[in-house]
């Protein structure tokens, strides 16, 4: 607590009260509390500081120290009072009590974290402090805006972030960007695309738009409609300029959107149905991409099952969006940088059409959004006997009986398995072991990267 006591004495020396730490003898009001931790938080920000404090038992005026009263342990309606507070505060942010004893006098001190990305509100009001008052900041727009402005400098980003590798190569960048008709300059490219840092350090979007971005993504098949089924198959996409793995994930969709016959009230001609619409599709997979909180340093997360594709995006809408604006195609992008290289591409498009593009096929229905995570469901339009049972057909594999699916299984939770040793888990002969591993390989569930001595099975 030492650490403590000398902040206190440092914080009452102070010739007058500053915005990111208020003093108070015996406040109780819960409410109150709240908003000061809120506008307390925001204070810090503004004031680029990483805590800022609320301290009972110091007088307002003389700062001198009184003691206190307050219990910060006291439940408000049965609820202990800390998670009264945490539970009203968004976005979720780090503050605790402290106790200490000064001279004899008792102090309570609440130690809260600054903003970070958002603006932090209490019951659903942003405060700030003004000198010495507390206000809702909703009331003063240009501070607000000021706000916004402190804490999307502050934010960490795919630009501000130094990449932890810096022997990065960028061969395919410069042939994906020649194949759309655009000559990048060795000498340049770095600094126009925003590939750098301010000291000349690779950063994350220089990673990500590398030979190998180092970070996986995954198509994974599943054979009914949650994860509990039985996994199929399991596509690796990542690891490579993320521009390439959007492509390949594009084209990997166009394998599994089997064109089904609808021989219903055929007259002369039958008519085919895609399983889905590969436009919406296109639309959510791209929005994932340019959406996603790469900072995080994980991919969108593609999965199939039996009634559905789900893109799931890391990250949830930037502070300055709304539901109402995401809906109507009002695009805030997470990554700039990022977003600017799309369209240049002519990847995406600056008009906003592709939310409303998939809200006019499938409806705001498809859309999840959860506390860490945006998620879209492309619904299947099944006209033919596809079911769970056979959803292999779709990714171009003859079904697996019992003892198949416990190798893969195997191969699976260790790739570099021997024959030997399956043959001791299954309980077959190796004969036996030699003929299951050619059906899985002939039939495209597993492939022996290496010689057989030196290297793995990768499950497809």
């Amino acid at each position: 607590m030492d650490k403590y006591l000398d902040l206190i004495k440092t914080i009452v020396n102070k010739n007058s009260e500053e915005e990111w730490f208020e003093f108070k003898e015996n406040l109780q009001n819960e409410q109150v509390i709240g908003e000061y931790i809120s506008a307390l938080s925001n204070a810090a920000a503004m004031c680029n500081k990483e805590f800022a404090y609320l301290i009972w038992g110091v007088n307002n005026e003389t700062h001198e120290i009184v003691g206190t009263k307050f219990d910060f342990r006291k439940d408000i309606k049965n609820e202990p009072l800390e998670h009264y507070l945490a539970r009203q505060i968004f976005p979720d942010t780090d503050f605790s009590f402290k106790e200490i004893i000064i001279d004899g006098k008792r102090v309570v001190l609440l130690e809260i974290s600054s903003a970070k990305n958002n603006p932090v509100s209490f019951n659903g009001v942003r405060y700030i402090r003004i000198g010495s008052s507390k206000v809702n900041v909703a009331k003063y727009p240009e501070r607000e805006a000021k706000l916004f402005e402190v804490l999307r400098r502050s934010e960490k980003t795919i630009e501000s972030i130094e990449s932890e590798y810096q022997d990065l190569s960028f061969e395919r960048l410069f042939t994906y960007f020649a194949g759309r008709g655009i000559s990048l300059r060795a000498e340049t490219f770095k600094k126009n695309l925003g590939l750098i840092t301010k000291d000349g350090k690779y950063n994350l979007l220089g990673q990500l738009l590398s030979d190998n971005s180092h970070i996986p993504l995954r198509v994974s098949i599943f054979s009914g409609k949650t994860k509990a089924s039985l996994l199929y198959s399991v596509k690796e996409f990542g690891n490579t300029c993320i521009l390439l793995s959007l492509d390949k994930v594009m084209e990997y969709a166009d394998v599994i959107n089997i064109i089904q016959a609808d021989e219903s009230k055929r007259i002369v001609s039958r008519k085919d149905v895609a399983l889905f619409d590969m436009s919406a599709f296109r639309e959510a997979l791209i929005n994932a991409f340019v959406h996603n909180k790469w900072i995080y340093k994980n991919a969108p997360m593609i999965t199939v099952y039996s009634d559905r594709i789900e893109i799931l995006s890391r990250g949830t809408l930037d502070p300055k969006q709304t539901i109402e604006g995401f809906f109507l195609g009002e695009s805030v992008p997470v990554n700039e940088k990022l977003s600017d290289i799309f369209l240049q591409l002519h990847i995406s498009e600056r008009s906003g059409r592709g939310v409303p593009k998939i809200i006019d096929v499938y409806g705001k229905e498809v859309f999840d959004f959860r506390k860490n995570s945006i998620a879209v469901n492309i619904p299947f339009n099944r006209i033919s006997n596809i079911n769970d049972s056979n959803i292999n057909e779709v990714s171009n594999k003859k079904p697996l009986n019992a003892r198949r699916k416990k190798i893969l299984e195997e191969l699976r939770n260790n790739p570099n398995i021997t024959q030997a040793q399956l043959s001791k888990i299954i309980g077959v002969g190796i004969t036996a072991i030699e003929n299951n591993i050619k059906f899985l390989k002939e039939n495209g569930y597993i492939e022996r990267v290496g010689s057989n001595k030196a290297g793995y099975w990768e499950v497809k």
